[in-house]
Order: C-alpha cells, then structure tokens, then sequence
C-alpha cells in the first residue's frame, strides 16, 4: 500500500494483560491514497520498535506499507480513537512482517501531495467557529465537526 500520511498519533503505553508487569506500546496513523480513500494503520510492539516506526516518518510523507495484516475494524470502538475512515478495514503492522519504507512524495508520485489538504469530512457535517458561538447551548454536549482556520500564531 502506498500513501500520503494525513493523520498521526503520539506514542503511547498499556499494561500488557499477557505479561503481567510489563507494557505494550502503539501508535495510529492515517494514509491516503485518492480523494476518496483513507485508511487507519496501528501498530502495537516493543518500546524500540514503536518508537523507532513513529520517528521515522510524519504527516506529509508518502509511505510504503508491505505485509500488513488486514483486519476488520469495530467502528464503535475505534472510531472514538481515529479518524473515521470508509473503508471497513484498518491495517495492522507487525514487528516480524510487516515494512513500512517512506520516500518523497515526489519521488513516488506527485498526485499524493494533493492529498493531504483535502478534508477527511464530508463538507455538509462541519460547524463554524460562528455557529458555535451562537448556538452553544444547544450543542453542549454533543460530538462536533468543526472547520476553522488559524490566523495567526504567538507566544
């Protein structure tokens, strides 16, 4: 699989169930490869490993993924923790098979670039900052889309 990365996780830990005392790490990105197709990749393995896999690419790189394990996504679950995607499917990497290579998006192919600023959402399904200043109370509580823009960046 090849694509641009559009979405990236920090690092993070969990208890291993399987042996007591000691901690499993993980980290999610996103790929794109066309305007209407996107996928969430998870990665679970030994601390080196997932630290290693997560510095080395960021949002913006093209990535070549081989041998991930295909698997069927719960989207009640997952979805409260990665961006909702439409495939029904998320790809697993594993330490001992799974190869994740990162090359310029030029190198690999210019019409990814493109890629990373189209919206995840569909455009009917945000908020302006405006409405939700003017219907706040309404929405309190709800799950929001919202589409803004950044003007300016200080201290």
């Amino acid at each position: 699989v090849i694509g641009v990365v559009i979405g990236k996780t920090d690092v993070r830990s969990f208890p291993d169930r399987k042996n007591i005392g000691t901690e499993r790490y993980t980290f999610n990105f996103t790929i794109r490869d066309s305007p209407t197709c996107f996928i969430n990749v998870q990665s679970w393995g030994r601390e080196e490993y997932i630290r290693s896999l997560s510095e080395s690419f960021r949002v913006g790189d093209c990535v070549t993924i081989e041998n991930p394990l295909i698997q069927s996504k719960e989207a009640e679950r997952e979805e409260k923790f990665n961006p909702v995607t439409p495939s029904g499917y998320k790809l697993l990497l594993s330490e001992n098979h799974s190869v994740v290579k990162t090359s310029s998006c030029y190198d690999t192919d210019t019409r990814l670039l493109a890629l990373l600023h189209l919206p995840v959402k569909d455009p009917q399904d945000y908020y302006s900052l405006g409405d939700i200043v003017a219907n706040g109370q309404s929405l309190h509580g709800r799950v929001l889309n919202v589409l803004a823009a950044v003007m300016a960046v200080s201290e």
